[in-house]
């Protein structure tokens, strides 16, 4: 019995050893981040590999731009859109989350997810795209570290130049060119708007720009004049 004690012990303490050092993995990273740009993110390598199945010779479209070369309609549709509390929050935005319980609450199942700017930024950067308790509970982790290394218009730019756009394209100049056929920085408010509102699902929306999702650009284009951003 002592034995099995000792072992459970020794496995828990190896369990919590394996832990902290992922989680100063990432601590490091991110501390690294803070003034270097980020490489291929988890979601990218992810996505990487999906198109590889089908073409081995796929690349993914990606071209980072500092924060200066990225629209302000851009960088005010996507807070406007995702988390229009961003310059405010510690990086969780509690009532974002209560309406988005609510909300599924009253729908049955999840339909909306509250999440922030930096906790999406969390789970590209080191997550995948799967749904869990563990998983929320490392974004929520990464989240707290994210905003206690970075500021604000670092997490921003950040987060503009690594989320997805679309099947294969990451960042605000590679789905610019993409879609508009301009760069990132000559992006106008209804531009900006159309490409804000596809975050949620890019891969559908890229091949399905329905009605709906334009009256919803259009709404999100008129609160942009509202949204602060660093």
């Amino acid at each position: 019995m002592k034995t099995l004690l000792h072992w459970m012990r020794r496995l828990l303490l190896g369990l919590c050893l394996i832990v902290l050092g992922w989680h100063l993995w990432i601590f490091g990273w991110l501390f690294y981040w803070k003034s270097h740009d980020p490489g291929q993110t988890s979601f990218m390598k992810i996505r990487l590999a999906e198109l590889r199945e089908k073409d081995p010779a796929a690349v993914l479209q990606r071209q980072w731009v500092p924060y200066r070369s990225i629209s302000v309609h851009l960088k005010r549709a996507v807070v406007a859109a995702e988390d229009d509390r961003f310059v405010d929050h510690d990086g969780f935005d509690w009532d974002g989350i209560q309406k988005a319980m609510e909300k599924n609450q009253k729908k049955g199942h999840a339909v909306a997810g509250g999440s922030t700017i930096s906790q999406q930024l969390a789970k590209n950067l080191f997550l995948s795209p799967t749904r869990s308790y563990l998983r929320k509970g490392q974004e929520a982790v990464i989240t707290l570290m994210i905003e206690a290394l970075w500021d604000k218009q670092r997490i921003l730019e950040v987060y503009l130049n690594s989320v997805e756009w679309g099947n294969g394209i990451f960042g605000a100049e590679a789905a610019a060119r993409r879609y508009h056929g301009v760069s990132a920085a000559k992006l106008g408010p209804a531009q900006a708007a159309r490409l804000a509102v596809m975050l949620p699902n890019p891969r559908k929306y890229e091949k399905n720009y329905s009605p709906r999702l334009a009256a919803h650009a259009a709404r999100i284009q008129q609160r942009m004049g509202n949204s602060y951003v660093p």
